[in-house]
């Protein structure tokens, strides 16, 4: 667990995937063709959290949906990859412009799409209900699935490491 925790505490830039990490992977379609998805309440108010402790979050996406743009909007992300098919090439670009090391960086995943990224980042973490493949090349795995929590067990693992989870927290007492 110190392992864990000491990766943690050098993250600054978190880079999520959506289908099955910030959604629990289901895609729903009206009869308009409109795809909706669900996101967890909770995990916004980690992200939010997380970005007022300094830390960068980033998503990158195989798919384009009008409505992440919205939720990502809604927590103020600016780093956001929606249709994306080489995660790697966008995650290389991202690091640079923001002038990272890789030790310095988090991805959370769920899938096969992920594992590029995913085995070149300091602390590769991986949803509970993740592909059973993806599990082994995860340094670890959330405690809840990818759309009921998962984002809001990474932030607040991120802000115990640094030590501002409990302060944080006081604030709403």
């Amino acid at each position: 667990m110190q392992d864990l925790l000491t990766k943690a505490a050098g993250i600054e830039l978190v880079i999520f995937d959506v289908d099955g990490v910030l959604t629990d992977g289901r895609l729903y379609f009206g009869n308009d063709g409109n795809e909706f998805k669900a996101f967890h309440i909770r995990d916004g108010h980690g992200i939010k959290m997380l970005l007022e402790a300094g830390v960068e979050i980033a998503i990158i996406s195989g798919r384009r949906a009008a409505s992440v743009e919205r939720r990502m909007n809604d927590l103020g992300i600016r780093h956001a990859y929606l249709g994306v098919q080489d995660k790697r090439t966008v995650f290389e670009q991202l690091r640079t412009r923001l002038n990272l090391a890789v030790e310095q960086i988090a991805y959370v995943g769920d899938d096969l799409i992920d594992l590029p990224v995913m085995t070149q980042v300091g602390l590769a973490i991986a949803v509970r209900d993740a592909d059973p493949f993806v599990l082994r090349h995860a340094h670890w795995q959330t405690p809840s699935r990818g759309g009921r929590g998962a984002a809001r067990d990474v932030c607040e693992l991120l802000l115990e490491a640094r030590g501002q989870l409990d302060s944080l927290r006081r604030r709403y007492l």
